[in-house]
């Protein structure tokens, strides 16, 4: 243990990301994944013909999870080539099989593959992990949708809206982030056994030229790993935009999980709204009565390391010389790894706020109804005008009338009266009576509480019914 404290530990594996991501990235996961792929090329070789054995294929088999990491890792140290070291150690558990390991194929062919796979994998993580969220705050919105609240444009208030259309605003993004990963998944292609530059030489060499022999090798392998198709054309690897563009949806994640959390950081601020606070939680060392949004404020933290770790796939990729570089490798296995794992760590966190979250209905009435009268104006506008008014001197009136009760609220702390202000002014003809009739806060909310429902109905119950799984609980890690 004392070893471990004086290397560096990945912040991911201890604080931050599910064991569900991290196996996905762990060595244990990488490595019976090649040798997954050995098996399936030695059946697929053997079915078209080349001489190998039922018993050479059940000895591979035998051992896929079962790698002698000791033997790969000393090999290593000798040859400098990490597939080249458990080609041989594979073949030390099976030596009757250990001639036709890897047979044909370059380094890309475990690597890529497994590399492709993983994306697969993680990305399974991620949208069972992202409808979760969607699912709460479904919930949410629908439990909220016809309390109505402040809405702001600038930062600044505007007309009302409804808390529970407020969270269609987080969904949708979630929504746009989902298809957007599903695409991604749906398109995705193992790059097969392409040879050292994408021309499939070393197999048309074993196939005695035969064409269709090795493009049938190549589907047999697909299927046999779950890939309805491989890559049509490569170089050696498979294009690292294919990376890019899960880094970029994953970014998409990001985004709209650091939306959400700076939306629920000022909402709090405001007290409207709260993150889960447990009983003993510590808000502050020195400030005993705080109760900092430390949830949504790692939310925004990792959400913009991934969002600046989504260019790092762009940049290796546009630098791939003609049939590869390995200028890639060390980037990649960085960049890629860490960007789902953070982005698993997000949703963790989104899925623990979403389903806790605390609605302080109170103080939203109170703030609604400071500002109310001034979103009323335009009402009481109208209704002057009925009764006779001119509207061009009835919106001079109260545009003087709110200024000067604006000033007195912020200058002087006073309440706002510019309901008495507009009442006692004979171009309105409307008594207070009246005029506060127009204070209902449900009058100003629009098609809020129906968009609710028509959203929920039409796109999110659809995303749910095709890919939510068991409900996911998300305890955080300190």
């Amino acid at each position: 243990m004392e070893e471990n404290r004086n290397a560096y530990i990945s912040p991911f594996s201890t604080r931050y990301a599910s064991e569900e991501m991290q196996y996905v990235f762990s060595n244990n996961f990488k490595f019976t994944t090649w040798r997954k792929l050995w098996v399936s090329l030695a059946k697929a070789e053997k079915a078209l013909g080349l001489a190998i054995t039922d018993e050479q294929v059940a000895e591979l088999e035998k051992y896929v999870n079962d790698v002698n990491y000791d033997v790969a890792e000393a090999r290593e140290k000798v040859v400098r080539h990490d597939v080249m070291s458990h080609v041989y150690a594979y073949g030390q558990q099976c030596p009757n099989a250990a001639g036709i390991i890897h047979l044909g194929a370059t380094s890309c062919y475990v690597g890529d593959n497994t590399d492709v796979i993983i994306l697969r994998e993680a990305s399974k993580i991620v949208l069972k992990k992202a409808t979760q969220v969607l699912k709460n705050l479904k919930a949410f919105a629908l439990e909220y949708k016809d309390l109505p609240c402040l809405a702001y444009t600038h930062l600044q208030c505007a007309q009302l809206t409804t808390v529970g259309k407020r969270a269609t605003l987080w969904m949708n993004e979630l929504v746009m982030d989902i298809e957007n990963l599903v695409y991604q998944m749906d398109n995705l292609k193992l790059l097969g056994q392409k040879g050292t530059t994408g021309t499939q030489a070393s197999f048309m060499d074993l196939f005695n030229g035969d064409e269709n022999k090795v493009k049938e090798l190549e589907a047999l392998i697909a299927k046999d790993m779950g890939f309805t198709k491989c890559v049509p054309v490569s170089g050696q690897t498979y294009s690292r935009k294919v990376d890019a563009y899960f880094l970029s949806v994953l970014s998409g994640f990001a985004q709209s999980a650091y939306k959400f959390s700076n939306d629920l950081r000022i909402l709090q601020s405001f007290e409207e709204m709260e993150e889960p606070f447990e009983k003993n939680q510590i808000g502050s060392s020195a400030m005993p009565y705080k109760r900092n949004p430390m949830r949504s404020e790692r939310i925004s933290s990792l959400a913009r390391y991934v969002i600046v770790d989504s260019i790092n796939p762009g940049l290796t990729s546009g630098t791939q010389w003609f049939e590869r570089t390995l200028d890639d490798s060390a980037n990649k296995r960085i960049s890629v790894s860490e960007a789902f794992l953070a982005v698993d760590a997000i949703l963790n966190i989104y899925i623990n706020i979403s389903s806790n979250l605390v609605v302080y209905k109170n103080v939203i009435r109170r703030r609604v109804m400071e500002k109310l009268p001034f979103m009323a104006t335009e009402n009481i506008m109208m209704e002057a005008v009925k009764r006779g008014g001119n509207r061009q001197e009835l919106h001079e009136a109260i545009r003087v009338h709110s200024q000067a009760a604006a000033y007195e609220v912020k200058m002087n702390g006073a309440k706002n009266d510019l309901i008495d202000r507009l009442s006692k002014d004979p171009l309105f003809n409307l008594n207070k009576e009246e005029i506060e009739k127009e204070l209902d806060p449900s009058k100003y909310v629009g098609r809020a509480p129906s968009q609710v429902v028509e959203f929920i109905n039409e796109v999110v119950d659809p995303i749910l019914d095709a890919y939510q799984g068991e409900d996911i609980k998300s305890e955080l890690k300190v």
